[in-house]
């Protein structure tokens, strides 16, 4: 790949010397055709990837692994460990649910999903092929659960798994050059099915995407490819397992005489992440866990060193969830080469265009009508994609000027200051006094509920520490009414308070209103009366997110909720009740 270069990426090396993710760019331009061509080579790249991938996928999970003797044997699911291409290509979960989004964004005209449109998609577009983490947040969609909470830990017992980051990377290609955009649009859908470290992980990757265009195409691949872990690690928490492992691996890379030898560090990764875990505090899951899996990816994008077919071998034999970290990498190499060099990695081979969707997702246009074992073209997607490229340009402060655009600025703050969830993190109340030093308690006016689970952050905690199942407590009201209160030791601000259900699992379970007030000079009071509401209490949908948003700021030293049930004997569930600081 290094020794190839497009006119994309000639084009950014005439305009720029040094660029990293906190100095600034001066007019950095790229080519909307050339650009469109890159995605288009993003799919190709991925699907390619995706189906060598899964040929070994769950074989080698725990020692033996595979290793580079065994490429070219006859024990892969089929057949021979080789590189699999399809005409036309399948769908996978590794890009069928970015095809969705697409297909959503396109619908509703916009790039930033609502919570509503993201599970209405699903319920339309994504019933089948579906596992773990995605299928848990599919499930409770059906009973009106909504992202962020179908990917909280209190919700989705699988939160910490692979999903999220093998389904939205290509929201990094949708903000070319400007990861704190990515992350912004990456944010929800990454949460509908992931917290803590997992969801980390996927925003590593939407990062390395949405940096592809900066990469300095006069230095080796190696050099490249560190560059964008690198710059990619300076937007997760030193507090993240996620953090752990980017740093173990590119160091275990680094300190590696051989450049061959990438068994060596996926035996180190087994050794810390799975079978000696426990040793540095960690906990294996299971093989498609976020963590083993994080770490193959990125091994496989150091030791191939930014050629595609190395990096997809390596990915293929690394053993655990193996098509989906290799899928992640081919996608990036793709979007980094463009089609032309990307179609010379396979020079015998002319490589198919054509998508089939339908092998997993339904109701979708069929862009092909007179194709009967393909619905789209990966090059009909590019186009597709271009318009939001160019309204997340614009939104970020760039400018399109015919076929060319011109990047806004990348910021100079510190990076981790544009995670959307260090900044969640930060707002909530429950964890910023408690970062602080300071004290949080929690009271329950009546019924038999654990009082400290409603304060206890997890909620809103994106420290990425190893996880235990965050939970909530539920008790019968016995008068109809209950008053739940979270007091600190200290005046904090806020802007929301957040009210975060549990599950209401009876048919008089749950709120059917509730008043909120805080804490003044020592006094309840009520809140201003322009406050709104983010959505209707309804006592029989679980995990409802409330939002009681002020049109300005309060400075308080607690916050309470007087609640009205349905019925004297009803039951009601309570996850977090926290003061977020505004945005």
């Amino acid at each position: 790949m290094s020794h190839v270069k497009s006119r994309f990426f000639c084009l950014i090396i005439l305009l720029i010397t040094v660029i990293s993710p906190v100095s600034a760019q001066d007019d950095l331009q790229i080519s909307r055709a050339d650009y469109a061509d890159h995605l288009r080579a993003m799919w190709l790249g991925e699907s390619i990837a995706n189906w060598t991938g899964l040929n070994t996928e769950g074989q080698r999970t725990r020692r033996p692994f595979y290793t580079d003797d065994d490429w070219g044997s006859n024990q892969g699911h089929s057949g021979k460990l080789d590189f699999i291409l399809q005409n036309p290509w399948g769908s996978d979960d590794d890009t069928d649910i970015e095809y969705v989004y697409l297909h959503l964004m396109t619908q509703h005209d916009t790039n930033l999903l609502t919570p509503q449109q993201i599970a209405d998609g699903w319920k339309a577009h994504i019933n089948d092929f579906i596992w773990v983490s995605n299928r848990q947040a599919r499930d409770w969609m059906d009973v009106g659960v909504l992202p962020p909470a179908t990917g909280m830990g209190v919700v989705n017992s699988d939160y910490l798994m692979i999903d999220a980051q093998l389904t939205t990377e290509f929201f990094g290609a949708l903000a070319p050059g400007m990861p704190q955009e990515a992350l912004r649009l990456a944010n929800l859908p990454i949460r509908t099915t992931a917290a803590g470290y997992a969801a980390h992980a996927a925003q590593f990757f939407v990062v390395m995407y949405a940096l592809a265009p900066l990469v300095e195409q006069t230095q080796s691949g190696r050099d490249q490819v560190i560059w964008l872990v690198e710059q990619a690690r300076q937007y997760i928490p030193d507090t993240s397992k996620t953090a752990d492992i980017a740093d173990f691996v590119l160091e275990d890379f680094l300190n590696n005489p051989d450049v061959d030898d990438w068994e060596r560090t996926r035996d180190a990764i087994g050794l810390r992440y799975q079978r000696a875990a426990d040793r540095s505090g960690f906990v294996y899951r299971e093989w498609w866990e976020s963590s083993v899996n994080f770490a193959t990816g990125l091994m496989a994008i150091l030791y191939g060193e930014g050629d595609f077919k190395r990096t997809v071998q390596i990915g293929m034999l690394s053993g655990w969830d193996s098509d989906n970290g290799t899928a992640t990498m081919g996608g990036l190499l793709g979007l980094m080469m463009g089609t032309e060099a990307l179609e010379a990695q396979f020079p015998d081979v002319v490589l198919s265009d054509r998508y089939h969707i339908y092998r997993t997702r339904e109701n979708l246009p069929d862009y092909l009508p007179d194709d009967f074992d393909a619905e789209d073209t990966f090059t009909m997607i590019a186009e597709r994609m271009i318009p939001l490229v160019e309204r997340t340009i614009i939104e970020g402060d760039g400018r399109v000027d015919g076929d060319n655009w011109t990047l806004p600025p990348l910021s100079a703050d510190d990076p981790l200051d544009l995670n959307p969830l260090e900044q969640e993190y930060r707002r909530s109340a429950n964890n910023r006094v408690r970062l602080d030093g300071g004290t949080v308690e929690a009271h329950i006016s009546s019924g038999e509920g654990r009082s400290s689970i409603i304060a206890d952050g997890w909620e809103h905690n994106f420290y990425g520490y190893e996880e235990l199942q965050p939970s909530y407590t539920s008790m019968e009201v016995q008068d109809g009414t209950l008053t739940l209160e979270v007091i600190y030791d200290r005046p904090v601000e806020v802007q929301t308070i957040r009210f975060i259900e549990g599950n209401q699992h009876t048919d008089n379970a749950g709120f059917i209103e509730a008043v909120p007030e805080v804490l003044m000079d020592g006094e309840w009071q009520a809140l201003p009366s322009d406050f709104s509401l983010s959505q209707p209490f309804d006592p029989l949908t679980p995990f409802q997110i409330i939002d009681f948003v002020l049109s300005s700021p309060l400075m308080v030293t607690g916050i309470r909720l007087n609640g009205t049930t349905e019925s004297p004997d009803s039951w009601v569930s309570i996850a977090e009740l926290d003061a977020l600081a505004g945005s």
